[in-house]
């Protein structure tokens, strides 16, 4: 069987890059905050082993990718932040939820600078096998989108997403109080958004726009 046609083995490694580096990014920024929990836990390392979360890195985008999914998206175990350690620890929480979301769309980014070189590539230029280079393209092409989805996905105003972290980072008092509360709700409350097609519906148009990009910049 062709590599090509493994959606485990086409979407796994640019799915567990991007959860893994997204929070590497939080526990990287909270240590410069002046949190140490998560260098002492052994945290800021690209060893997958000390990210991987059972369901969220495993079992949810093996379900979506075997059930042919046209979305795809995970998590890895959460980094432990101490606000405790930050000057300000409703803004430092804030900053270290920006942290991860910016940091897909910058692997997004560089995915998109990286796609497009190797398209001026002949295939003559890799010293590889026709099946491994194609593999690589893929990689890097679902790359760009799986680290799109996380970005936005993250960025949705819902506690614990990193979206509601930073809205009770910088809303005022009363406000940011009344929407950490909802964070008991917040796995409901995601679901019920996916369910209903909303962030299908502001997803769709990115991932079009990305893609018609793509295939008019070759």
């Amino acid at each position: 069987m062709s590599l090509l046609n493994n959606n485990l083995l086409l979407f796994a490694p640019p799915l567990l890059v991007a959860v893994i580096l997204h929070e590497i990014a939080h526990a990287w920024v909270a240590e410069k905050l002046g949190d140490p929990t998560a260098r002492k836990l052994g945290r800021i390392t690209l060893n997958p082993l000390r990210h991987i979360d059972p369901v969220m890195t495993i079992l949810l985008p093996g379900l979506l990718i075997l059930s042919g999914s046209p979305v795809v998206f995970g998590g890895a175990k959460p980094v432990p932040v101490n606000p405790l350690h930050f000057k300000n620890p409703r803004r430092g929480m804030a900053i270290v939820a920006i942290a991860g979301p910016v940091t897909n769309f910058i692997l997004a980014g560089i995915s998109l600078l990286l796609f497009q070189l190797l398209g001026h590539l002949p295939m003559s230029a890799f010293p590889l096998p026709t099946d491994l280079t194609l593999l690589i393209g893929r990689w890097i092409l679902h790359s760009i989108i799986i680290n799109l989805v996380l970005g936005i996905f993250n960025l949705m105003p819902i506690p614990p997403l990193d979206g509601g972290r930073i809205l009770v980072g910088f809303l005022p008092l009363p406000l940011a109080r009344r929407v950490a509360k909802l964070e008991r709700w917040g796995l409901p409350l995601v679901f019920l958004v996916l369910y209903s097609g909303i962030f299908q519906h502001i997803l769709g148009p990115v991932i079009e726009g990305v893609l018609t990009y793509i295939q008019g910049n070759p």
